[in-house]
């Protein structure tokens, strides 16, 4: 991917840029945003284009609407009042814009700045509908693509618009992510460190053998570890576990060890007989009764993940060791949150992505000392599995 332009190559004087931003932030019930991340790290590249002479029109989707039209709790109006104070700006929100009248020129004569309004309230964008993706390139000289999280979608926003765009390129925070994924990836420093967690092998099997290739070690947490210890012979009680991939996980298991990579597994787990029953037991994690279910990784393996952690000078981080949003199920991934912040005081280069990971983060107040915080969950593994994302490929050439 070393031909893609970024917004530093353009010239945007009384240019129209179409900027495809991620601002799919989190909102409450009183449709408050509960974080602002997102828009934090997505507005360099809106700022840059408007301090060099040109206009902005935004667009982003938020949440998942179901079916089509407008949906108040979906609404890019819940976001705006935020992003107009961030840019010291008024913004004109604007829907209705797939309609055959429809001109965004009489918007422009009076604005700098247009929030084209959530773009799945239109089904053409999942769809990577071509009319609706000609529509939206047709309202600007040059698309930039600042939307790392979505990247890996084929949807008109992100992929087809690019056929019917002159001028492409990528803004800031998609730049930063792609440097810093390399850097975690392909830097020299030793020894490698991965962490995985979540629910599902089937989810990371194809990271956990790109991951194979390049790390030194590799952490596994959370429900997917029940199926690799469920392939070893171990008793996992009634935890979680898919059936389909036994196979698979044996046969990562032996990629690992003839490439002399290092899987670490629970050695216990904090358990209980359901997710709502508190009373917790820790048992060796390939010996739980049968009534029993790991919801945490236990006291031996945080020990043992410790010291692999803070010998590490590089760490990606992918994915919760338990349900820690459950408190008394939490302790295990906070714990990871706090020997990744220790290995980078320490000097390591530490890159954590993924809604839960990222999140275990800023409840713990570390955000300030992780190397770098990726926007991308399922992007962010993509790109690691394939080396490239679909819509960032089409900007390559």
């Amino acid at each position: 991917m070393k031909n893609i332009k970024n917004i530093n190559d353009y010239n945007f004087n009384e240019k129209v840029a179409i900027i495809r931003v991620d601002f799919n932030v989190p909102l409450d019930k009183k449709l408050n945003i509960t974080d602002t991340t997102r828009i934090d790290l997505g507005i360099n590249s809106i700022k840059y284009v408007l301090d060099n002479g040109g206009k902005c029109i935004i667009m982003s989707h938020l949440g998942r609407p179901k079916g089509n039209g407008y949906q108040k709790e979906y609404s890019l109006k819940n976001i705006i009042k935020y992003l107009s104070v961030k840019l010291n700006r008024e913004i004109c929100l604007v829907d209705k814009y797939f309609s055959d009248s429809f001109s965004i020129q009489d918007y422009l004569i009076k604005s700098d700045i247009i929030l084209l309004e959530n773009l799945r309230f239109y089904s053409e964008e999942k769809q990577n509908d071509l009319k609706f993706s000609k529509k939206l390139a047709a309202m600007a000289d040059i698309y930039i693509n600042n939307a790392f999280g979505t990247s890996h979608r084929s949807h008109a926003s992100t992929n087809s618009i690019i056929k019917y765009s002159k001028n492409y390129c990528i803004g800031d925070l998609v730049y930063n992510e792609l440097s810093n994924i390399n850097k975690v990836l392909f830097d020299e420093k030793k020894p490698f460190t991965a962490i995985l967690g979540g629910a599902k092998v089937s989810d990371k099997i194809n990271v956990i053998e790109k991951l194979i290739d390049l790390v030194d070690n590799i952490i596994i947490g959370g429900a997917m570890a029940n199926t690799f210890i469920k392939s070893k012979g171990g008793k996992i009680g009634k935890s979680l576990f898919e059936e389909d991939n036994i196979i698979i996980a044996k046969s990562l298991l032996k990629k690992a060890e003839k490439r002399n990579v290092k899987i670490y597994l629970p050695e216990d787990l904090l358990c209980s007989k359901s997710i709502n029953d508190y009373k917790t037991k820790t048992f060796n994690s390939y010996e739980l009764p049968n009534d029993y279910s790991g919801f945490d990784i236990g006291y031996n393996s945080i020990i043992t993940f410790k010291k692999v952690i803070l010998n590490s000078k590089k760490i990606i981080w992918n994915g919760p060791m338990g349900v820690f949003e459950i408190d008394e199920f939490s302790n295990g991934t906070f714990e990871i949150c706090k020997f990744v912040t220790e290995a980078t005081k320490k000097g390591a280069f530490s890159l954590v992505g993924g809604g839960d990971s990222v999140s275990a983060v800023k409840k713990n107040n570390q955000e300030n000392n992780i190397s770098f915080i990726s926007t991308g969950g399922g992007a962010l593994l993509e790109f690691i599995s394939n080396g490239t994302l679909p819509s960032l490929e089409l900007l390559d050439n």
